[in-house]
């Protein structure tokens, strides 16, 4: 492991930068500020290595930015209806910063924190952050830790743990935008992925679930057999339009435990990347909101340059009692596991 200074957040809170490389020459950058995923260079199929997450080159421009490049989303990721949720009988109100909706918890994000480092190895670090009782207006005090670790297999396991004092919504993410030819390679409409889904959420225009599971059979949605990310994305479709492309959780098919629930691929560098996962669901978002990002090494991001897979409970879960549920109860262990692994096809 190395490290180095990475800048400061606006508190003045300084952050630094943790690298790790594995036998086979994948490294990947981790950054306290969010407990951030900052660089994942891989091997392509000629041995040269490719950075394939989009990110920026200092702590400060996290900070700036608007994307949640990398970030670690807590204390619940993606939207939650109308900025509010019953709890034992309490409401409780958040922050409106998507419209009339909540969207990654509220205005003070975790991305924009420095985590302290609990824990780490030659192939691993553990972020530990304490969120206070009412924080972001959650219930409940919570110390959430991430450790990410480098396999010599090159996996990038992210374990999430945490263990309330009160009752409360705990639904943690990855937030890394994926372009398998490179982050400063352009559009990733090529890319190739599948999902093992055969539903997803239906969604209103300001992306909130109905409570509705719709199947995928004979919509664009369908990513059961291989396909590239904009054979359909054009299509005139319900979710489509209001997404502005795909933005939208797919319902996973049962499995025991970690199991492998998504991949991308790419042509142009022979880069596969599969995603492993214990939850219910998977939001894939193609950064159909994304324009004029300046981002590493000078690049410039635009719409449809990179494609999220964020591992979760279902957006809004709390207020539909069809969804699995995103409540942790009081002194129960909140454990999750999400694996990205990388490899050459």
């Amino acid at each position: 492991m190395e490290q180095r200074a990475f800048g400061a957040n606006s508190k003045g809170d300084a952050a630094l930068l943790y690298t790790f490389t594995n036998k086979n020459g994948m490294m990947i950058g981790v950054t306290d500020l969010g407990a951030t995923l900052h660089a994942v260079l891989v091997p392509d199929r000629d041995g040269s290595l490719c950075d394939v997450v989009l990110g920026y080159d200092t702590a400060e421009q996290y900070e700036e930015g608007a994307t949640f490049f990398g970030a670690t989303v807590g204390r619940s990721a993606n939207r939650i209806g109308g900025a509010s949720f019953v709890l034992n009988g309490e409401k409780y109100n958040l922050d409106k910063n998507d419209g009339e909706n909540n969207l990654h918890s509220g205005l003070d994000f975790y991305s924009f924190r420095v985590w302290k480092v609990k824990e780490q190895t030659e192939n691993s670090i553990t972020f530990a952050l304490h969120s206070p009782d009412g924080d972001q207006n959650y219930p409940g005090e919570l110390g959430i830790e991430v450790t990410y670790t480098l396999t010599d297999d090159n996996e990038i396991k992210i374990q999430y743990h945490g263990v309330p004092t009160k009752d409360t919504i705990i639904n943690m993410t990855n937030h890394s935008y994926f372009n398998l030819s490179g982050h400063k390679s352009g559009s990733v409409l090529d890319q190739e992925v599948w999902i093992d889904a055969d539903a997803y959420t239906r969604a209103d225009a300001t992306s909130i679930p109905t409570g509705e599971i719709v199947s995928v059979d004979g919509t664009p949605m369908d990513f059961r057999v291989p396909k590239t990310i904009g054979r359909d994305i054009e299509e005139d479709y319900e979710a489509l339009n209001f997404g502005n492309g795909y933005d939208h959780n797919w319902v996973l098919k049962p499995r025991d435990g970690v199991g492998k629930v998504a991949t991308l691929y790419s042509d142009k560098t022979g880069i596969e990347m599969e995603v492993y996962t214990d939850l219910p669901g998977v939001q894939m978002y193609t950064a159909n909101f994304v324009e004029d990002e300046c981002g590493k090494e000078g690049a410039i991001y635009q719409k449809h340059h990179a494609v999220c897979f964020e591992t979760q409970y279902f957006p809004d879960a709390v207020n539909h009692e069809n969804f699995v549920s995103p409540i942790c109860r009081a002194g129960e262990a909140y454990d999750t596991t999400t694996v990205y692994k990388f490899g050459v096809r």
